[in-house]
């Protein structure tokens, strides 16, 4: 089918300021194979149902929004944690700011130094181009046509320390697009971290292979950066007895829209998703778009996504779950809540379950409310100022989300940055 005019000339226009970068003929295939997927999808626009609640156009026009620089005089994120630091400034690697590529049960490549014969051959861009069915995500498939750089990283055994992916935004017009592959044997473990606001506009897309037996764990804090744009992809498909788990820190940006789509295809598996928004002002808007598929026995899925919304900031959540026929025994949970902390603001919610087989437990809900003033009165009764209780109750909102982090230590440095956030909107 033909696109649409409006369509096929934003998705040209975009295109047109794009090159295909240089590597192995491997590469460049598979980059060709995903350029024909954008053409043939078009880039998304508002008529798109994927794309109802969230304006797409300052992520495909075909020159980046200016962002100004933000710089909050702060250590950057993850900084107190023992961890194996790859650094990169406005999409490109920084060999200067970043650790040896190099550790105990894991192989790091950068993406734009793979060689002719690699074993990300069998695997970047595969995850992505499932991903398109049943819905098309024309960002993510851009992002394997273009990504200039990013990791290859292949994990053998269980690793101690985590490798921390740290993004710089040092341009006002800059353009980033990184892909990262991620690939662990069976009964390997890693955690992953990710922080920092990267550029004015990101495209960032993650493909996580997952083998029998092993551990995959994964938090990302948001830079902090007031004009920042960005669209993200994370895409999983799990093994046997293997297990996923994720979080994501967001906090101001014009406009975020992180996407999460996961397979689970071997028994006894199991896949957390989780997010916490702030969000400030009229021109905030984020948006969580998750899809999990059950495709295997005794699978357990949740979701978990708290947004605090203030001052006209809107907050988005797209959640499905498919079981497919003969995933017997699945367990999944999804919940989406959101605190309104003034009445401009809003939340929009679209949670689903599509379920073909007859031994299940899942379960959604979505809700979205104001501050509990019986609460709030009590804690102001034991003498806390307002804006105190407040804070103690929006913490206690997001702790659900917050405790899907495993590590302690990784909890606490969220909930540091939680409660800073907090305090800097006092002040």
């Amino acid at each position: 089918m033909a696109l649409p005019q409006t369509k096929l000339d934003a998705t040209e226009a975009r295109l047109a300021a794009l090159s295909l970068p240089a590597g192995p003929a491997w590469l460049t295939e598979l980059r060709e194979a995903a350029l024909t997927r954008v053409q043939a999808m078009g880039l998304p626009g508002r008529r798109d149902e994927y794309w109802k609640y969230t304006r797409p156009d300052a992520l495909v026009q075909a020159e980046p929004v200016p962002a100004a620089l933000f710089d909050a005089g702060e250590a950057p994120g993850f900084s107190t944690i023992d961890s194996l630091r790859v650094t990169f400034v406005d999409g490109v690697f920084d060999a200067a700011q970043s650790d040896d590529l190099s550790g105990e049960g894991l192989e790091i490549t950068r993406l734009a130094d793979l060689p002719d014969i690699h074993w990300a051959k069998d695997l970047y861009g595969q995850l992505e181009t499932n991903g398109q069915t049943p819905v098309d995500r024309p960002l993510a498939a851009l992002n394997s046509a273009f990504a200039t750089d990013g990791v290859v990283i292949r994990v053998t055994g269980q690793v101690s320390k985590p490798v921390n992916l740290c993004y710089i935004h040092a341009s006002e017009t800059s353009d980033a697009i990184l892909h990262h592959v991620v690939k662990l044997e069976e009964g390997a473990e890693l955690t992953l971290l990710e922080n920092g606001p990267a550029a004015a506009r990101f495209n960032n897309v993650l493909e996580v292979e997952i083998a029998d037996n092993a551990k995959f764990n994964h938090v990302r804090a948001q830079g902090r950066d007031h004009e920042r744009r960005a669209a993200t992809h994370t895409f999983t498909r799990l093994g046997t007895e293997s297990a996923f788990k994720s979080f994501t820190l967001t906090a101001n940006g014009v406009m975020t829209r992180n996407e999460c789509v996961i397979e689970l295809t071997g028994d006894d598996a199991i896949a957390h998703v989780a997010g916490a928004c702030m969000g400030d002002g009229d021109d905030f808007h984020h948006d969580d778009t998750v899809f999990i598929t059950h495709d295997a026995l005794n699978c357990e899925s949740r979701q978990v996504f708290k947004k605090v919304l203030r001052n006209g900031a809107t907050g988005v959540f797209q959640g499905k779950i498919l079981v497919k026929a003969g995933a017997q025994k699945t367990d999944g949970y999804q919940i989406s809540q959101s605190l309104l902390l003034d009445d401009d603001s809003q939340f929009l919610a679209k949670p689903e379950l599509e379920i073909y087989a007859d031994d299940v437990a899942c379960s959604h809900g979505s809700t979205s409310g104001a501050i509990d003033e019986t609460a709030l009165f009590y804690l102001k009764s034991r003498g806390l100022p307002t804006d105190k209780a407040t804070d103690l109750l929006v913490l206690a909102f997001l702790a659900e989300a917050v405790e899907e982090i495993e590590a302690e230590e990784l909890r606490d440095e969220i909930v540091a940055r939680l409660e800073g956030w907090l305090e800097r909107r006092r002040g």
